[in-house]
């Protein structure tokens, strides 16, 4: 199994972004997706899950602001994220979850990550 993330970058408060997630030797629509961010010195935080039935749960900080989808003919994960703050910047990790655990923010419950892409909203 593998999960590529991408769309990172550098982007002014404000601005917007859309990362990627593509996964080979998994069915995205089978296993509960997360989008997770580690900001230096803190610790992992889930984002966004999607879960195998395409209900998803938001952290409150992002609601409103970010958009998970999920694209199963291309079987890749999306997230859209609008009116990016300094606070949003991080690197962001996709992972999968195969067993479709009840714990769905807990990172220790995804079985597979991707490796990561930076997020910097500048001032």
């Amino acid at each position: 199994v593998q999960l590529q993330a991408s769309g990172g970058g550098l982007v002014q408060a404000g601005g917007s972004l859309r990362l990627s997630c593509a996964a080979s030797g998994l069915t995205l629509n089978k296993a509960t997706m997360g989008w997770f961010r580690q900001a230096p010195g803190k610790e992992r935080e889930l984002v966004v899950a999607i879960r195998w039935s395409g209900s998803t749960y938001y952290r409150d900080s992002v609601k409103g602001r970010f958009t998970a989808s999920r694209d199963n003919a291309k079987n890749t994960v999306y997230l859209q994220m609008n009116s990016l703050k300094p606070e949003d910047t991080a690197v962001y990790y996709c992972a999968a979850d195969i067993h479709r655990s009840v714990s769905i923010s807990d990172a220790q419950s995804y079985d597979y990550w991707g490796q990561g892409t930076l997020v910097t909203v500048s001032s």
